[in-house]
């Protein structure tokens, strides 16, 4: 796992967590200068998602405790805020769940919070994974296809590049690490009812995947302060930059 820090160190530390299969750069490089403004930014970037390293994705918890590891070597236990990019929000409420450290406000960015039986989530993850890896490795030409069906060609060319399927070719991510980050994704549960002395937990409600998942977000945390957009999955983050890094800046009291 590595860590890319940017800003002033005096100001409170936001940690950014990438979504599924996703680079920290295609998720949070265009919203990092408008949240220097209020924060230090610190972004994550899991193993065997990283071109400076050697590694591959183990699953969900050891990844969640080396985040825990890091925060508390570099920060001493404590940040203002942890922002979870879809699986990234799954990260968010086992860092919430396990009280291994301390945060103020806690982000949910449209999160699915998907559970599968093992069964189940072996055969759907060994599809999605030759699908993302054929698409993270340039081996067919999908922005095209969809582009020619699109109506709304720069929505679909910003959520293209946000999930990394924009033609530059990510050679170090396997296939192993996209089966074990999906996999694992599925069958970590998260508890019902989360809560932490201090910590808000904020999700990003975004009305157009339905309110099953509404539904999810009131059940796995505690008065959660829901923030509803009518847009689709992360398309807050991916298409407005300087709206969404207003209202994570808004979360948090600024």
């Amino acid at each position: 796992m590595r860590t890319y820090e940017f800003g002033d160190r005096h100001k409170p530390v936001v940690l950014l967590l990438p979504g599924t299969c996703c680079h920290w750069k295609n998720n949070f490089f265009n919203v990092i200068p408008y949240l220097e403004r209020y924060f230090y930014v610190v972004c994550i970037s899991y193993d065997g998602f990283d071109e400076n390293e050697e590694a591959t994705f183990p699953t969900m918890l050891e990844e969640t405790e080396k985040i825990e590891s890091y925060v508390k070597k570099r920060f001493q236990g404590h940040v203002c805020c942890i922002y979870g990019c879809s699986l990234g929000g799954s990260l968010v409420g086992l860092l919430a769940q396990r009280h291994q450290i301390s945060f103020e406000h806690g982000i949910l960015g449209s999160s699915d919070l998907d559970q599968e039986k093992p069964l189940h989530a072996k055969i759907s993850c060994s599809i999605a994974t030759l699908f993302l890896h054929a698409a993270l490795q340039g081996k067919f030409d999908m922005t095209a296809r969809l582009l020619k069906k699109a109506t709304k060609s720069d929505y679909l060319e910003k959520m293209l590049s946000f999930f990394g399927i924009d033609g530059d070719k990510k050679d170090f991510i396997s296939k192993k690490s996209i089966y074990n980050q999906a996999y694992s994704d599925l069958i970590t549960s998260l508890e019902d009812q989360i809560e932490q002395n201090g910590l808000t937990i904020h999700c990003f409600y975004a009305q157009k995947m339905g309110k099953k998942y509404l539904e999810r977000y009131k059940k796995h945390f505690k008065n959660p302060d829901i923030r509803k957009h009518c847009l689709k999955h992360e398309e807050l983050l991916a298409c407005y930059p300087k709206l969404w890094s207003e209202e994570v800046a808004g979360c948090c009291g600024f």
